[in-house]
């Protein structure tokens, strides 16, 4: 399958809004020097936000600078990743969840980035937010952390479905993605709520579709 035009880390790496993304890694970095930020999950408040392909987008900019990266498509009612890496989505964190061999070997897919794999979701179940509330994803986090620098997970919105809140309470940090023209502002502040209301590490927010500066296209061209 064709590699999805989303992905400009890849596809357009000196542009503006690649180095908007280095950025944000540098940044998480600076965030987490007191406590070391291992598991990030990213959400939003509300759907069609943009919250796969930011996340897809910074964790290609971490593999390039050198670190051991995993993605988990954690949202398990409408996962997105496999699609924008092209790849397969019959087995994944499901199978983790379910079976010890995979627990063991994880079903890990390689991405066209050095350093970068996929876990993709595997089969959907008939009650996300309880299997990913269970002690199992624990242990699954444990052993992904295990075999990588980083693990960033891709949750449901907030708003939506409790799935984000649930997972929330599992990893180090949330960054929240929010979309210019098209988040409510009411929304977004809700979503916080929630997330602080189980104590979530909140390590900063995205701003998605934003105008870019004209000025800025000369100097990167």
């Amino acid at each position: 399958m064709p590699q999805d035009l989303n992905l400009v880390t890849i596809t357009d790496p000196i542009s503006p809004a690649s180095e908007a993304y280095r950025t944000l890694r540098l940044n998480l970095q600076y965030a987490s020097l007191d406590a070391p930020l291992r598991i990030l999950l990213v959400t939003s408040s509300s759907p069609d936000e943009g919250k796969s392909t930011t996340l897809a987008n910074l964790a290609v900019t971490m593999a390039q600078a050198e670190q051991r990266v995993i993605m988990v498509d954690c949202d398990l009612r409408r996962p997105h990743l496999h699609e924008l890496f092209g790849q397969r989505n019959d087995i994944g964190l499901t199978t983790m969840m379910l079976e010890d061999e995979a627990l063991t070997e994880p079903p890990l897919l390689e991405t066209p980035v050095k350093g970068l794999r996929l876990l993709a979701s595997g089969p959907l179940p008939p009650r996300p937010a309880d299997l990913l509330g269970s002690q199992r994803m624990e242990r699954v986090l444990e052993r992904l952390a295990a075999d990588a620098d980083m693990v960033v997970l891709d949750a449901p919105p907030v708003m939506a479905v409790t799935d984000a809140v649930v997972l929330a309470t599992k990893v180090d940090g949330v960054l929240l993605v929010v979309s210019a023209g098209t988040t409510k502002r009411e929304n977004a502040q809700r979503a916080v709520e929630r997330l602080r209301k189980v104590n979530a590490h909140i390590v900063g927010s995205v701003l998605n579709n934003a105008p870019v500066d004209a000025t800025l296209h000369g100097y990167y061209r």
